[in-house]
This record gives C-alpha cells, sequence and structure tokens, in this order.
C-alpha cells in the first residue's frame, strides 16, 4: 500500500499533469498455471512435466539473479496475495488512478515465448498470452492495451497470430526481443515485419530475451550491473541490424519502438554508422540515404530508464533536440524496482508543452489513441 506521504504528492500530480500515457506496464500471472484457462490440456501437462525449453543451462531463472524478488519494488506486493504485477485492483490503486494514467500498454515478459525452443509449444503460449491479456485485462479496464506475443523464431506461425489479434484494436504493437537467435533484420523475420506495416502495428523491442548468446560481445559479465547495464546493447545491434539489411527499404511504413533499451546511446552510435556508410556504402547498395535518416524516421524510444548526465539541462536537452522531442515516449516500467515515478523522472525543467508532448502527445500519434 502506498505511504500517506505517496498518496499526497500522487495526488498533487493527478491535479497538475496532463495526464499520462504510460508505454511500459508489466502484468504477470497470479501463479503459474493463471495461463491454463487459455491453453489445451495437452500443453497444461507439458507445462507441468517439462516446463520451458531455452537456449541456457537455467530452468525457471533468467542468467543472473536479480536485486530484488521479481525484479520489483518493495511496496508492489498486493495485499490479497500475489506477485507484482498480478492484481489490476492493487495496480488501478497504487499506479493507475494516482498518476493520472489514461492509457497504459501492457508488455508481458513472463513465459519466454520468444525464446522457447519448441516452437510448438511457443505458438500456444503466445495464444494463450495474448487472449490472457484481453480477458484479464483490457475487458476490465478500458485504459489499458496489449502488447501482441508472436513467436519470432516462427514468422509463420507469428503472422498468423497477427492475423487473429489485429482486428482487436486494442492491441497496439508487436512485441520482440532483442536478444534474439539472429539479429532482427534478417530476411527471415520479415514475415512478421510486413504483417505489421500492413495493420499498421509499430514493433515494440522490449529489452532482454534468451537467444542463446552472451549479454555483451566480450562474453558473460561478473556482476549483475554489468548485465544491468547490458540491456542496452541490444538497441545498437537491433538498429544496425534492421538498418544496414534494408528493413526500412522493403517496408517504409514501419515504426519500431524501443522498449526499456534507453536513448542517449543512439546520436554517437549513428554518428559512427553515417560514417562507416559513407566510406563502404558500395557493400551496402540497397541503402538510399544514410543511416541516420533512417534512424530519425522510424525509430521511437521508451523515456525508462531515463539516463541522468551531471547537466541535465544542456546535455540531456541537446539529446532530445538530436533525437527529436516527437520520438520520445514516456514510461514508468512499473512494477519493477528501477521504474521511474512519473513526479520525479525528468532531471530537467520542461514546459507544460514538452511535457504533454513526451508524457502523452507522442504517444496518442503513435498508437492513434
Amino acid at each position: 500500500m502506498m505511504s500517506v506521504i505517496e498518496s499526497s504528492r500522487a495526488g498533487a500530480v493527478a491535479k497538475s499533469d496532463v495526464g499520462i500515457i504510460d508505454c511500459d506496464i508489466h502484468p504477470l500471472p497470479k501463479n503459474p498455471k493463471s495461463l491454463y484457462p487459455y491453453l489445451a490440456r495437452r500443453w497444461q501437462d507439458h507445462s507441468e512435466q517439462f516446463g520451458t525449453h531455452l537456449r541456457q543451462p537455467f530452468i525457471n531463472t533468467t542468467q543472473y539473479p536479480r536485486t530484488a524478488p521479481l525484479i520489483c519494488r518493495r511496496d508492489a506486493w498486493p495485499p490479497a496475495g500475489g506477485p507484482p504485477g498480478s492484481d489490476l485492483a492493487f495496480m488501478q490503486q497504487q499506479h493507475l488512478d494516482p498518476f493520472h494514467i489514461l492509457k497504459a500498454i501492457l508488455i508481458p515478459l513472463f513465459g519466454n515465448v520468444a525464446s522457447e525452443r519448441n516452437q510448438d509449444f511457443a505458438r500456444a503460449l503466445a495464444t494463450a498470452h495474448n487472449d490472457w491479456q484481453v480477458a484479464e485485462w483490457l475487458d476490465r479496464d478500458e485504459r489499458l492495451r496489449a502488447s501482441l506475443v508472436v513467436t519470432q523464431d516462427d514468422p509463420v506461425a507469428a503472422v498468423k497470430e497477427i492475423e487473429r489479434c489485429a482486428r482487436d484494436g486494442r492491441f497496439v504493437q508487436i512485441m520482440l526481443a532483442p536478444r534474439s537467435s539472429e539479429p532482427l533484420g534478417r530476411q527471415r523475420y520479415w514475415p512478421i515485419y510486413e504483417a505489421a506495416q500492413a495493420h499498421g502495428l509499430p514493433l515494440g523491442i522490449h529489452s532482454y530475451g534468451i537467444g542463446g548468446h552472451a549479454s555483451t560481445g566480450g562474453g558473460w559479465p561478473s556482476f549483475y550491473m554489468e548485465e544491468h547495464y547490458a540491456t542496452t546493447m541490444g538497441g545498437p545491434a537491433v538498429m544496425s541490424s534492421m538498418v544496414m539489411e534494408g528493413v526500412f527499404e522493403k517496408f517504409p511504413a514501419l515504426k519500431v519502438v524501443l522498449v526499456e533499451i534507453g536513448f542517449a546511446w543512439v546520436p554517437s552510435f549513428v554518428w559512427r554508422l553515417d560514417r562507416l556508410w559513407e566510406r563502404m556504402k558500395g557493400e551496402v547498395p540497397h541503402l538510399t540515404c544514410a543511416p541516420s535518416d533512417y534512424v530519425k524516421k522510424h525509430f521511437w524510444y521508451t523515456t525508462q530508464p531515463m539516463e541522468e548526465p551531471g547537466r541535465p539541462e544542456q546535455q540531456l536537452r541537446r539529446c532530445f533536440d538530436w533525437l527529436g522531442w516527437d520520438r520520445l515516449l514516456f514510461s514508468t516500467d512499473y512494477p519493477h524496482w528501477d521504474q521511474d515515478d512519473p513526479s520525479y523522472a525528468f532531471k530537467m525543467k520542461l514546459s507544460l508543452a514538452e511535457r504533454k508532448q513526451i508524457c502523452r502527445g507522442n504517444a496518442e500519434n503513435l498508437y492513434r489513441f
């Protein structure tokens, strides 16, 4: 439960703020069997007997331990029981209502659908995740919107799931993982992009995933701090692969949202891409413009985790200027331990128009709310 101070502060935010569209909220099932109503008996039995099959040596956890149970803040555990993010009523009380959340995009991270090696099981899990979002969340709060879960390593099945769910306008993006089996620009993934463009759905590429590769280019790090930082490295990998492979030449209307991957790395990374392209563009004749042109046209970024330079008024504002103020989407990452409180997320002064654009307007335009 929120303390009196937290409740008072949140109430003040709700009265004075412009309203928020939160582009990254993580729902969790109440228990491992919460998806069973949406799974055939075969897959219920499979889950009981064998569990998931991932390209890692662990069964019930990710590669590194987290600094808090389920990566969540201590006060996010619902009083009625269950893990953080599993109780809609408590989420409404603690987050949606006090912070004046107008819309919130659900991004389910449990189940490792994108990384499941048994593709038959992955297909069943993807469908179950989407049906679970509709029945347990979307139908119970009109503010909520969903990310369409697909089997990215089985593009044929992914397209079928997109076709099945896209008719429900409450699915607002297609969820992919940046730590993939192969770089996401490869043509094996293009059927997903074709379907995304056809239905006007952005790709929501959220940090993590278990592709079987080390989280850094130099291998597995020693400390959780390094692992936590390494989530950002998926962003440059995705960006360079999609640009250089010609994804945006093939799908000129495709939109990509990098979720929880940061954004301050983008300017220097793209400067380097541009210089290399000038010298070696003969290798990629399918590109008709500089990498920076594709990036500025096709990529958006969520604000959490917000980089915090020493002089935010100068340094962070210059970063926003380069990215484009229309490319930033506000997110909290609720209920994780490192989530951004809307009251304190920005370490620089924003005008009312700037705050409204980032906290609300950009998402309204991108997701057509």
